[in-house]
C-alpha cells in the first residue's frame, strides 16, 4: 500500500455556532486529515503532540482507523493545544475566542522513520518551520508534497511560509487567503501568481461554494453539494485536504486529470463533516454514504448539451 504522511495538530476544540455549542471536543488539522484519508486505502501516519491530558480513547480512534500514531508526541505534564471559535450566522465568518498553543509551542517534529519514504506528504496548518522541518527528514523525496496554510502565517511568518512554499507540489488556501498572499483580487491572476512562488497546482477553496484547482492555462472547478444542514464547518478545509490527499495517495496517479477526481473525493468528505459538531459525523461516516454521495455529485455535474 501507499503511504501517507500526515503533520498537523491534535487539538481540543470548543465550537459554538448558531446551532448549538460544545465543550472540549476532538479536533486539529491532522485529525481531521486522518479521518478523511481513512476512506482510501493506504497506509498513514500522523506527526504531531498532545499533552498527557489528551484522553488514550481518542489516540483508540485514530489506530482503530488503521491510522500510524507512532510520531504523535505525548508530552508528560504538557496541555494539548486548544482553541475556541464563536461562528456566525452565515458560517463563513467566525472569532476565534481562544488559541492556547501548551505543547504545540515548542513542537519538534518527527518522522517515524517507515514513513520517511512516503509516497505523498500532507503538510496541515502548522507554522512554517515545522513545515519544513518535516521534509528535511524525508529520506526519499515525495512524489506528491500538499501544504495548507493560513492567513495567521501570512501576517507572522511570511519568510518562512514562502520558503516552504517553493518546496511544494500544491498549495490549498481559501480564497481571501490566495488574494493575500498574492496581492491580486481575481482568483485567476491570483492563482497565476501562486504559480511563481513554486506550486504547480493551486487549490482555492471557496466553502459552500466549491473549490478551484489550477494549473499553468488549465482550471477546473467543483461545485460544493447544497446540503439540508449545515451545523459547524470546523475542520471541511482539513476534511477535503485529507480526501484529496489520501485520494491522490491510493490511485499513484499525480496528473491535472486525476487531480479533478481528488477535488471531488475531498469536496463530497468535506459535505459531511459540516452536518455534526466537530469531528462527530466523520467518526460515524460509513463508506456506503460517501459512494451514495459521490453519484449525488456526478448527478450534480454532469450533463448533455448540443452544440
Amino acid at each position: 500500500m501507499n503511504k501517507l504522511l500526515i503533520v498537523g495538530t491534535v487539538a481540543f476544540d470548543a465550537i459554538e455556532t448558531p446551532f448549538g455549542k460544545t465543550d472540549k471536543i476532538l479536533g486539529g488539522a491532522a485529525t481531521y486529515i486522518g479521518l478523511s484519508a481513512s476512506f482510501f486505502n493506504l497506509q498513514s501516519a500522523i506527526v504531531s503532540v498532545v499533552g498527557d491530558d489528551f484522553p488514550q480513547e481518542h489516540l483508540d480512534l485514530l489506530t482503530s482507523r488503521n491510522i500510524d500514531i507512532s510520531g504523535v508526541e505525548i508530552v508528560k505534564g504538557g496541555k494539548t493545544f486548544f482553541w475556541s471559535g464563536l461562528y456566525h450566522n452565515d458560517l463563513n465568518s467566525r472569532d476565534t475566542l481562544v488559541t492556547e498553543l501548551n505543547v504545540l509551542a515548542d513542537f519538534q517534529p518527527k518522522v517515524p522513520q517507515n514513513f520517511k519514504d512516503a509516497d505523498v506528504v500532507m503538510l496541515g496548518n502548522l507554522h512554517p518551520l515545522v513545515q519544513s522541518s518535516v521534509l528535511d527528514q524525508m529520506e526519499t523525496t515525495p512524489k506528491l508534497v500538499v501544504l495548507d496554510t493560513m492567513n495567521f502565517w501570512m501576517d507572522c511568518a511570511l519568510p518562512e511560509l514562502l520558503d516552504v512554499i517553493k518546496r511544494v507540489d500544491v498549495i490549498t488556501i481559501n480564497d481571501e487567503e490566495a488574494r493575500q498572499l498574492s496581492g491580486e483580487y481575481s482568483l485567476v491572476k491570483a492563482a497565476a501568481k501562486i504559480h511563481t512562488l513554486g506550486p504547480k497546482y493551486v487549490v482555492i477553496k471557496k466553502g459552500e461554494h466549491g473549490a478551484l484547482l489550477f494549473h499553468n492555462s488549465e482550471v477546473f472547478f467543483a461545485p460544493a453539494l447544497p446540503l439540508e444542514e449545515v451545523y459547524d464547518p470546523t475542520g471541511a478545509g482539513d476534511t477535503f485536504a485529507g480526501g484529496f490527499s489520501g485520494y491522490i495517495a491510493q490511485s499513484e496517479n499525480i496528473s491535472f486529470e486525476n487531480m479533478k477526481n481528488g477535488i471531488i473525493y475531498g469536496s463530497n468528505l468535506a459535505s459531511f463533516c459540516v452536518e455534526k459538531f466537530g469531528t462527530e459525523r466523520m467518526v460515524s461516516l460509513e463508506e456506503t454514504e460517501v459512494n451514495q454521495r459521490l453519484k449525488q455529485f456526478k448527478a450534480l455535474t454532469q450533463f448533455d448539451i448540443e452544440l
